[in-house]
Order: structure tokens, then sequence, then C-alpha cells
């Protein structure tokens, strides 16, 4: 009889590695950042402040573009994940995602470092669909609409409209983007989701 296999907690104990080093790469990047400009920064500056070598960053990383894209989605997500658990109620969801990216993209569109140049849209966008299709997963859905579908649309609604408002002189306040959005996108989320009967 031969001896039970051990892959099952290498591939744990490697997972779990693979997370913390992930991990300790975006906390890295981020004291970089407070320090210098993005464009400044290398990968090996962020390698040594991770205590990691070059190697285990191109590991995870294809170049620090990637990096900051996935520090950015991971904050980002935290932060709207936080609001929205926050929030009494369902209602007013839209709202509370709105308000979550405007106040994002103004922070992000301020910053010195690269988040203000990078494509914020692969960061954020992927993150607002996945909260979306959670969310769409409460309600019945009016035949052949499709929940992927529906969780686009309204991410790009909301993150056309905050990134328009972000880039916008003298803008109007956040919460009142988030009215002006809710108002927009709320006809479509009701026009096509209902309530699960009880």
């Amino acid at each position: 009889m031969s001896a039970p296999s051990a892959q099952p907690d290498v591939a744990e104990s490697t997972d779990r590695r693979s997370l913390r080093s992930r991990q300790s790469l975006m906390d890295a990047l981020g004291k970089v950042l407070t320090k210098k400009d993005f464009q400044e920064i290398s990968i090996q500056e962020i390698a040594d402040e991770a205590n990691l070598t070059r190697a285990t960053f191109y590991l995870h990383y294809p170049d620090k573009d990637a990096l900051l894209q996935a520090m950015t989605a991971v904050r980002f997500g935290e932060s709207l994940r936080q609001r929205l658990d926050s929030s009494p109620n369902c209602g007013g969801g839209l709202r509370t995602i709105a308000l979550g990216v405007c106040e994002y993209l103004s922070r992000a569109t301020g910053c010195p470092s690269g988040l203000s140049r990078m494509s914020l849209e692969r960061s954020v966008i992927p993150v607002l669909e996945g909260i979306l299709q959670d969310g769409v997963k409460k309600f019945n859905l009016a035949g052949g609409v499709d929940p992927e579908i529906l969780s686009a649309i309204v991410a790009w609604a909301i993150f056309g409209a905050a990134t328009h408002w972000a880039l916008t002189p003298n803008r109007m306040p956040a919460e009142q983007m988030a009215d002006v959005i809710d108002s927009l996108v709320s006809p479509l989320w009701q026009g096509v989701t209902s309530a699960p009967s009880l």
C-alpha cells in the first residue's frame, strides 16, 4: 500500500504562500508610492520593500503596472464592500456603489502617482461587475435578461458617469453626483429585476 499523497497540503501551502507574497508586494508598492512617483519606482525596489526576490515578483506579476492594477482592484473592492456592508438595507445599493466609485475616483485622479494615469477601468469595472452579479442573485430577473450583461451595463454606466464627474473642474459634491447616477441607473435595474416571492 502506498503512502497517501501530500499534494493537497502542498497545494494549500503554496496557495497561502502565493497569497502572502502577492499581499506583500501590494503592501510594498503602497509604501514606496508614498515616497516616489510610480514611474520612478523599480521592480527591485518593490521586491526589496516586500523582502522578496525579483524572481518572486515575476512569478506573480508580469510588470509593475499589473501589480498596480491588482493593488487598485483589491483596495477599491475592500473599500466598496465595507461601504455596502455598513448600509442598513439593500435599498439605495446602486447609490451607495455610485458614491463609492465617485469618492474613489476623486482620490485617484488627484493622486500624484501612476494611479491617476493608469487605466482605472481595468481595476474598477471587474470589481463592480462582481458586486453587481452578487446583488442580482437576490432578485428575480425578467425573462431573457442575462445577469452578466446587466451587471456589465450597470457597472460601465456608473463608472462612466463617475469618471466624467471626477475629471470635471468645479464639480458638484460626490453625494449629489451619486444621486444623479442613481436616478439614471436605477430605472434600468428596476425595470428588469423584481424581489423574489416569499
